[in-house]
């Protein structure tokens, strides 16, 4: 049995009619980002996409932004699916009218990967399937090298904190490389050109390293703050 939470301002049958059959625990509270920072504790989240998918979309982001650790589910019409992409930056998207085989398979599917450690992160729309081995830039798959993917993931995993050079090499290389500070200056330069028009998402911070930049809307600003506070 998992704990699900909901956000919503409809009730729990009402979003997903076949939790009615299925075994769970089940919390709703207002999707609003406000309303995070006394979220309960969950095995899953679900996002109500059902009637305004600007706003569900926005609160995909921050709860993203904000390092969530459970799988994140979409919740939409039909109709709507053509409009869900990678940069909602979601774990699984289901159908409101779902029946309870397809919701209990697909919650069986996400609650399996993230006990056998597959995870994802994602900062300022990169996208890293550490399972995969895989980036994605705005729903677009980076061509990495090795190296270059684990700087990237390092850099992703830890938004907006500098590291010095020599901190990127302990972390990235490892402790017992030989190797001058320059290699990380050439990593760099070459995520940046694979990034293309997110080149400056890597940050260069004079006379001491390199951080990954945040860039988000003004309202996911505020969700990050109010959730942390």
């Amino acid at each position: 049995m998992a704990r699900l939470l909901i956000l919503s301002s409809a009730k729990e049958l009402e979003v997903l009619p076949a939790l009615e059959f299925l075994r769970h625990q089940v919390k709703v509270i207002p999707a609003e980002p406000a309303r995070l920072v006394n979220a309960p504790e969950s095995d899953v989240i679900f996002v109500d996409a059902r009637s305004d998918l600007s706003a569900a979309k926005s609160l995909c982001r921050i709860l993203r932004t904000t390092g969530i650790g459970v799988p994140l589910f979409l919740v939409v019409k039909e109709a709507a699916l053509v409009a869900v992409s990678a940069d909602w930056e979601i774990d699984d998207l289901i159908i409101s009218t779902a029946s309870p085989a397809e919701l209990d398979a697909r919650l069986r599917l996400n609650l399996s990967r993230k006990e056998t450690g597959v995870e994802r992160v994602s900062a300022s729309g990169i996208v890293i399937d550490e399972a995969n081995y895989s980036a994605k830039v705005k729903g677009r798959t980076l061509d990495l090298t090795f190296k270059e993917f684990e700087l990237l993931r390092f850099l992703v995993a830890h938004p907006s904190r500098v590291f010095t050079r020599e901190q990127l090499l302990t972390e990235v290389w490892g402790y017992d490389y030989f190797g001058g500070t320059r290699t990380v200056d050439v990593h760099v330069r070459r995520l940046r050109a694979k990034l293309g028009d997110l080149e400056s998402v890597i940050g260069t911070v004079r006379n001491v390293g390199y951080r990954l930049n945040v860039y988000e809307e003004d309202e996911i600003d505020r969700g990050v703050q109010a959730f942390h506070s």
